[in-house]
């Protein structure tokens, strides 16, 4: 049999070789600022990828929320304490465990339980209102070891939710139990419990008032676009009145943050992994709404070997992208560092389904991340050798970084 001449594969090969020159030659440098991170990207592109992670050698991190930053020009350093104090106490809550050689699982609750009671935050004693001028608190926490997890939703009567989601994981064959249920669940199995005036904080009313004003049309600036969009419900602008109006107890400050989920991950002397997050939701959101803080791989997520993460932020869209699963599944099946998983997950793919947030990030070995889309990210770590570092301004933690 007569073979065919090759000479036809000239062209073919000719052509694949200037298109694979095409895609590998890249000027040196290009896309990075002199520290070597990728440079910002152009308006109407997608941000380069992230590979650093913001700190090493982290034991345990926490986030007091995602949203508007406070601006540094004009936060008094009676409420920059205020909130740094804030971070450091949960810090020094869960440090109390470690340091013990507890479970990184008692470190997380113990942060997120110190937090709860704290009004600048929204969970616990801070927690936002709902339209009906109540409070519905979401919480849960869960341990890498064994993937076991725990969850509330819509409770209206423990005093800290947080502990609630800690029972439902040790004391019941449930993840996520949720309102009524919930709560005496809690009861049940001895867990401070408290009326709903217990939440009630003048900020928080103020903000309901305000989002109130501007489902009714209300100027823009006293609250925004209302309960389900934006700066009055979940985007801003809500305790402007109460802060302005009165000095600066944590009352009056607290909705400096709109999305003051509050946060914690960590790893103790095991490798073990833990992730807990708690909330009071959006104000002025519908009876019975559930965002992702209490839902397992979306706000809260953590498995030994790939990562620990607690997620602040506009939570159905956390819902819709799996926010913390996502992130966990990408250092697992892809193979890549806990930096590189956060910032595609919050930055490059949240952001095109509409709505802004960030995430605590933590790997086995130490590395943290805190990447948000959000103008401002509250969050602080510990080191393994005892050091806290708390964040709160827009210049600490620059957004999509």
């Amino acid at each position: 049999m007569r073979r065919r001449p090759l000479t036809w594969l000239i062209p073919v090969l000719a052509t694949a070789a200037a298109v694979t020159v095409t895609v590998v030659v890249v000027p040196d440098g290009a896309g990075r600022d002199p520290d070597g991170r990728t440079a910002p990207a152009a308006h109407g592109e997608r941000p380069a990828g992230k590979g650093k992670p913001d700190a090493r050698d982290v034991v345990l991190a926490v986030h007091g929320g995602a949203g508007t930053a406070l601006d540094r020009d004009k936060t008094t350093p009676e409420r920059e304490k205020a909130y740094r104090d804030g971070l450091a106490d949960a810090l020094k809550a869960g440090r109390k465990i470690l340091d013990k050689g507890g479970s990184s699982v008692d470190a997380v609750q113990a942060a997120v339980q110190r937090l709860e009671d704290n009004p600048l935050f929204n969970a616990g004693k801070g927690a936002v209102f709902t339209a009906d001028a109540g409070h519905e608190l979401d919480a849960s926490i869960m341990r890498g070891s064994d993937l076991k997890a725990g969850a509330v939703a819509g409770v209206k009567s423990l005093r800290n939710p947080i502990a609630g989601a800690r029972a439902v994981m040790d004391k019941s064959p449930h993840v996520l139990l949720s309102g009524e249920g919930a709560d005496d669940f809690g009861a049940r199995h001895g867990l401070r419990t408290v009326t709903q005036d217990y939440y009630w904080t003048q900020a928080r009313w103020d903000a309901l008032m305000a989002a109130k004003e501007a489902e009714r049309g209300g100027k823009e600036g006293r609250g925004g676009t209302g309960a389900n969009g934006g700066k009055g419900a979940n985007g801003g602008r809500g305790g402007e009145k109460a802060a302005a109006g009165a000095a600066d107890a944590p009352a009056s400050v607290a909705d400096a943050q709109s999305k003051g989920t509050v946060g914690a991950v960590a790893v103790d002397g095991e490798r073990d992994l833990a992730a807990a997050t708690s909330t009071g939701g959006m104000t002025n959101k519908l009876p019975g709404r559930v965002g992702d803080s209490p839902l397992i791989g979306s706000g809260t997520y953590a498995k030994n070997g790939t990562v620990a993460a607690s997620a602040t932020g506009a939570g159905e869209v956390f819902i819709r992208g799996a926010a913390t699963s996502t992130i966990s599944n990408l250092m697992e099946f892809k193979g890549v560092g806990v930096a590189t998983a956060a910032y595609e997950v919050i930055v490059k793919r949240l952001p095109g389904l509409g709505g802004d947030g960030g995430v605590i990030a933590l790997a086995p070995n130490g590395e943290f991340d805190a990447p948000h889309s959000s103008p401002g990210m509250l969050h602080g770590y510990l080191t393994k050798d005892g050091k806290i570092v708390t964040k709160i301004f827009p210049d600490e933690t620059p957004p999509n970084s």
